[in-house]
């Protein structure tokens, strides 16, 4: 399988009993259940064949199309996958698990702020469902394993960092047993069950011993000394690289990673719930098929509250419409992510 390298996010493999369109005639569902039962067995290649063959009829069956990105995922084309799934979530972003599975798949590339956001995206959708927020901890775990290698990289003799490495590595080394949460599902008119993964040996709990056994006894944070309390780092470059990573994702149609830019107590421009304001924005970004958006002479300002206000010339364009205009974004620290906060056309 395409994942096998990345056992430690996991796939969904049934879509959401309230999706709100309408069921398959039975005629219909039958086919679609043939070409779920090919898929349980392995045999791929004519899953797919019977899916191609059913939305021939429904182009549009969000089902239909939820299984057949599974085929790809299972035949190694993780790309074609991507664009199933992308497509999945521009046409029915109510749903969480297009995003879960865009994810693995981003996951399973290295591309592990693709699959932050789109996970975020899922849980934003669905706060409620627990396989996206599993995933995104196994994602953070990962991140958290990149920071250590390299802080061990700069820092050989980092005896603590290598201890947290070494938890990590046992928790997500290949072929370490990893509990499956599945549920058994009866196929109604109202949703089709896709493959549930077979059940797993419980998952061995990792021993809390250092393999890099420290030289003396050290705590477990050991600040560097400093005559003054630390500051908050002000570092105009960070603010300009999210700047530039936020007209980047709207200038790709890229949905999940364009909303993924803008914080959690963002105050939408017209008051309007956050909802309704995504929809309008997933709407703009995702239907245009060629969008370009570039930033001109952005000024950083740090505010004593911990916020930064930018002010830039921002130059939009898409097919023959081209718009330039001064717009000012107030953005927040999270984590290590400039967030926008807010956001207004003018200085």
């Amino acid at each position: 399988m395409v994942l096998s390298s990345m056992r430690f996010v996991r796939l969904a493999v049934v879509l959401a009993a309230t999706l709100l369109i309408a069921p398959p005639a039975p005629a219909q569902s039958d086919e679609l259940q043939d070409a779920n039962q090919l898929f349980k067995q392995g045999q791929f290649d004519r899953a797919l064949d019977r899916v191609d063959a059913y939305l021939k009829g429904k182009p549009k069956d969000a089902r239909g199309r939820f299984l057949k990105g599974l085929i790809l995922a299972e035949q190694n084309k993780p790309n074609d996958a991507i664009k199933v799934f992308t497509e999945l979530t521009q046409e029915f972003p109510e749903l969480p698990e297009p995003y879960n599975n865009l994810a693995v798949l981003y996951a399973s590339q290295g591309q592990y702020d693709k699959a932050r956001s789109a996970l975020e995206m899922a849980i934003r959708t669905h706060p409620s469902y627990a396989t996206a927020h599993e995933n995104l901890g196994d994602i953070y775990a990962k991140m958290a394993s990149q920071a250590y290698d390299k802080a061990l990289q700069l820092d050989k003799g980092n005896t603590t960092a290598q201890t947290k490495l070494n938890l990590i590595k046992d928790l997500f080394t290949p072929g370490s047993p990893r509990p499956a949460k599945t549920a058994a599902v009866k196929p109604d008119a109202a949703k089709v069950a896709i493959a549930t993964p077979a059940p797993k040996a419980p998952e061995k709990q990792p021993e809390p011993v250092a393999k890099v056994p420290a030289k003396e006894p050290a705590p477990v944070a050991k600040p560097a000394p400093s005559k003054e309390p630390a500051k908050p780092a002000r570092n105009p470059d960070e603010v300009v690289k999210a700047l530039n990573g936020w007209a980047k994702s709207w200038s790709d149609n890229d949905v999940a990673g364009y909303l993924a830019h803008y914080a959690a107590d963002f105050k939408t421009p017209k008051g309007e719930s956050r909802g309704d304001w995504e929809t309008q924005r997933k709407a703009r970004v995702a239907k245009p098929r060629q969008i370009h958006v570039d930033v001109k002479s952005p000024k950083v300002v740090f505010n004593d509250n911990g916020r930064v206000t930018v002010t830039f010339r921002q130059h939009y364009q898409s097919g023959g419409l081209k718009v330039a205009s001064t717009k000012t974004l107030i953005m927040v620290k999270a984590g290590d992510k400039w967030l926008i906060q807010q956001e207004k056309v003018g200085g």
